[in-house]
């Protein structure tokens, strides 16, 4: 109990009516009033009590449950050069309800569910006369609490947070050097062996009861900036460090929600709190049926330039619909020219498309309008890649591409990137993060990049915060620990609302028993339970799809048998599928076992082991994955078109098709199957637009096909590289513009260079190669060089120029010979295409130099066909 003297703040009758309090009845303004001062601000949730206390020196906030104390946490900020908590007083306190209603669409539950929260504000008015607030949330697993200033009076910083943790009673932490793109590794420490310094989130803490603590933060958006974990080992406190020095602020919410989740590792590991402070999903999502959870093949793993191969991606389509998955991720290298046609190709099997994106390729609203146009061509999601910053600037980015994406309709996965902070409620397009040490690791780097202590400690940290891209299942790694049941076992374990596998699909094919259980998996999860470990030891999830439990378990540490209680998932007998490491295989191969069992699955594992299993309720079928027959591709007429002058073109379609069309071009329907297109007045002469035509398939999603609609050529000379293609191949990465072929990746070649002479315009290849550009018949002669470049010695090759098919002219070539000169005929010609064949083992580049079309009566032409 404290007396405490009030003359100094009673300027309103109404001041000292407040909860928790005992005052004099009805003072006056300018009374001197002396009032016993009971907790200044509570409220209660079941048996757990918070309580904000303090004085004008501080102010703590305690978390109490049966008796005992939970939590506590000292409070305050600094706003405009004012620390707030040195010098407040609190003037009224107010508590409510908050009933809200979650439909997730992907993440450890899709189950909807009511959450309710008790919330408790308290207003205190700091000695200068700003008024601010503290908001606390209390909900059944853990609280949250944020700090706003209803009334800025001038202030226009957040220049520090007091919020800290004191760590007396703690033992254990699981945690991570910080970074701003998360990706360092986790690992345990006894806290009292903490190093002080910078931790990301979020924090995991065992005290000296058993009971965990996580910590971290919700509710972010371009109003601040991120937060991380800063570490005061003297003072054995740990507080939140905002990435800005100082913070813009506007009036309202000044920070984020500061979240601690506290219990058992149950409850850490199966909590939704986070998403559950999230503001609703934006009204821009509208119906969020559009997005769609599921399985991706992704080929850059296993092979960097990959995805620069129309046909490698075309495999992977294949083998994705053999196993029914519904995505494929094209990473680096992927090329304007052929994305509608892998969409196309992909959706008759129901698999959709998502593109790889650096951040700044899609910053500010020029280049913003890229989204809308790789959404015309049927492309669904994007994964975008380097934010690499926690600063209010980064996160006003994320904003501009969280509201457009939901606008098109893309989903996206970020990557380089923060961890999640509730996105997954407000935009449900987010379907993933990177913000961990994955699987790319390997690919990057030989010292052990990744350990299982490693990914055993995410489902229990950062995984709990939201859906996590780890790539999972890399049984191809070089110099991996993990057993292969480990990396299969976190095809469960691990959670994602699209799940990247990283490996090749031949490596899973050549796995019948990986290959199986990958098959099985459902797109997205019923709900979330865990069923035994610990972050030092192992992590098993068990995670419900209609009635069947897909059980996921990953070990660090020498082999052992692990019997898992499975009263958690109800009583009854149950089938069992559990492919594990193979007996005395070392780690590498898998073994089945199908069973019967009721209260215990066990299993046998290996040195850093793992494994997964499908539970079925005794006498439901166990297996049920189907493979995915293609759908017929839609037909449209024309496939290739040319604009007439008015810069229109018409189009047939099937009947109740959707058209898409990029930005500036518009499409009119003219009758039940015909539609009429109009290309933008800036479209230049030769230029190229893609039409999409969508119609209902049979997994629910859309059967794309596209009609490519070109302006035609302008009458002079034209240079060849500044037309679009239609296609191409290419031995080693992308056909490259204006440079030669350089690597696997795009725009990674030099100025050309043949026998020491330099071009500056043309096309860079590796054979063999091929790329086809369309001339409309309105060309009459193409003119220029073809050598092999000064890149590639010791080759040789053949050049091939091909009119609609037919070969006009071919050119032997050998490397240090200075470029060829040539000039053909082209009139009548419709489709040109230039083609390079190996005639060495090593693979020459080749630079088709200078190319230039020339054309005096265009319109005068009549094609070949006609002659």
């Amino acid at each position: 109990m404290r007396i405490i003297d009030y003359g100094a703040m009673v300027d309103a009758p109404n001041n000292l009516i407040t909860e928790g309090r005992k005052a004099l009845p009805n003072p006056k303004p300018g009374d001197r009033v002396v009032t016993e001062i009971l907790p200044l601000a509570t409220a209660t949730r079941g048996s757990v009590r918070v309580t904000i206390d303090g004085d004008a020196g501080a102010w703590h906030l305690i978390v109490d449950g049966d008796g005992d104390e939970r939590l506590r946490l000292r409070l305050g900020v600094t706003v405009g050069g004012v620390a707030l908590a040195e010098s407040s007083t609190l003037i009224r306190t107010a508590s409510r309800t908050v009933v809200e209603t979650l439909t997730p669409v992907a993440g450890k539950s899709t189950i909807e569910r009511t959450r309710d929260h008790v919330e408790l504000v308290a207003d205190l008015r700091h000695e200068g006369g700003l008024d601010w607030q503290i908001v606390v949330r209390l909900a059944e697993d853990g609280i949250a609490l944020r700090y706003l200033v209803p009334d800025l009076q001038g202030v226009s910083t957040l220049d520090a947070e007091v919020t800290s943790l004191s760590l007396t009673g703690y033992e254990r932490a699981w945690v991570l050097a910080y970074q701003t793109w998360y990706e360092t590794p986790r690992f345990g420490q006894q806290v009292s062996q903490l190093a002080s310094g910078a931790y990301g989130l979020p924090f995991l803490l065992l005290d000296e009861a058993g009971r965990y603590l996580l910590v971290t933060e919700s509710g972010i958006d371009g109003r601040f900036s991120g937060a991380h974990a800063s570490v005061d080992a003297g003072a054995a406190a740990l507080r939140y460090q905002q990435a800005d020095q100082s913070v813009e602020i506007a009036r309202g919410a000044i920070t984020p929600w500061r979240v601690f989740v506290f219990g058992d590792l149950a409850t850490v590991v199966e909590t939704q709190l986070v998403d559950e402070l999230a503001p609703p999903q934006h009204p821009e999502v509208g119906d969020a049926s559009w997005v769609r959870p599921g399985r991706a093949a992704w080929s850059w793993w296993s092979d960097f330039y990959s995805g620069a191969q129309l046909e490698q991606q075309k495999h992977f389509v294949d083998v994705a619909a053999e196993f029914g998955w519904e995505h494929l991720l094209i990473d680096c290298g992927w090329e304007e020219t052929w994305v509608p046609e892998i969409v196309a190709y992909a959706s008759r099997s129901g698999i959709q498309v998502h593109l790889w994106t650096v951040w700044h390729d899609i910053d500010g609203p020029e280049k913003l309008q890229r989204l809308a146009l790789w959404r015309s061509w049927g492309v669904v999601g994007i994964k975008v890649d380097f934010m690499e910053s926690e600063s209010k600037d980064r996160y006003r980015w994320y904003d501009s591409v969280l509201q457009e994406t939901a606008r098109l309709g893309l989903m996206v996965n970020f990557h380089g990137s923060v961890i999640p902070r509730g996105w997954a409620r407000t935009w449900p397009q987010v379907i993933g993060y990177e913000a961990i040490r994955g699987s790319e690791y390997y690919v990057f780097y030989n010292d052990l990049p990744l350990t299982a202590e490693h990914n055993v400690i995410q489902p229990f940290t950062r995984n709990v915060i939201g859906s996590m891209d780890y790539t999972p299942v890399a049984f191809t790694a070089p110099g991996r620990t993990t057993s292969d049941g480990h990396e299969l076992g976190m095809s469960v374990a691990f959670e994602c609302g699209i799940t990247n596998f990283a490996d090749s699909v031949d490596a899973y094919r050549e796995r019948p028993l990986a290959a199986g259980l990958l098959a099985e998996l459902p797109p997205h999860w019923d709900e979330t339970r865990l069923l035994a470990g610990d972050p030092d030891t192992e992590a098993v999830l068990a995670r419900r799809s209609g009635d069947r439990w897909f059980v996921g378990g990953i070990a660090t540490g020498p082999a052992r048998t692990l019997r898992i209680p499975l009263g958690r998932l109800g009583g009854g007998r149950w089938q069992a599928w559990t492919v594990g490491d193979a007996p005395d295989g070392n780690g590498r191969g898998l073994a089945d076992l199908t069973s019967v069992v009721d209260d215990t699955l066990t299993v046998r594992l290996a040195d850093d082991g793992g494994f997964a299993a499908i539970l079925a309720p005794e006498g439901s079928a166990l297996f049920r994955a189907t493979s995915v027959t293609a759908d017929s591709a839609p037909v449209v007429e024309p496939a290739i078109g040319e604009l007439d002058a008015r810069g229109t073109a018409r189009l047939t379609v099937p009947k109740g098709a959707v058209l898409r069309t990029a930005p500036g071009w518009r499409a009119e329907r003219e009758g039940d199957r015909d539609w009429l297109v109009t290309a933008p007045e800036s479209l230049a002469a030769g230029g190229l637009g893609v039409v999409t035509v969508e119609v209902a398939g049979s997994r629910g999603v859309p059967v794309v096909a596209h009609s490519r609609l070109l302006k035609p050529l302008a009458a002079g000379d034209v240079p060849l590289s500044t037309l679009p293609m239609l296609s191409f191949t290419n031995e080693s990465g992308p056909v490259e513009r204006d440079q030669s072929n350089g690597g696997g990746n795009p725009n990674d070649g030099q100025r050309m260079r043949v026998a020491g002479d330099e071009f500056g315009t043309g096309f860079g290849v590796s054979s063999p190669s091929t790329f086809s550009v369309h001339l409309g018949a309105r060309a009459q002669g193409l003119a220029g060089l073809v050598g092999i470049d000064d890149e590639t010695p010791d080759a040789a090759a053949f050049a091939v120029v091909e009119g609609d098919g037919d070969e006009l002219l071919r050119i032997p070539l050998t490397s240090g010979a200075p470029a060829v000169p040539f000039d053909v005929s082209v009139a009548g010609v419709r489709i040109l295409t230039l083609r390079t064949e190996a005639s060495s083992e090593v693979a020459a580049h080749i630079d088709w130099a200078a190319l230039v079309l020339t054309s005096d009566q265009p319109d005068a032409i009549t094609s070949r066909a006609d002659h």
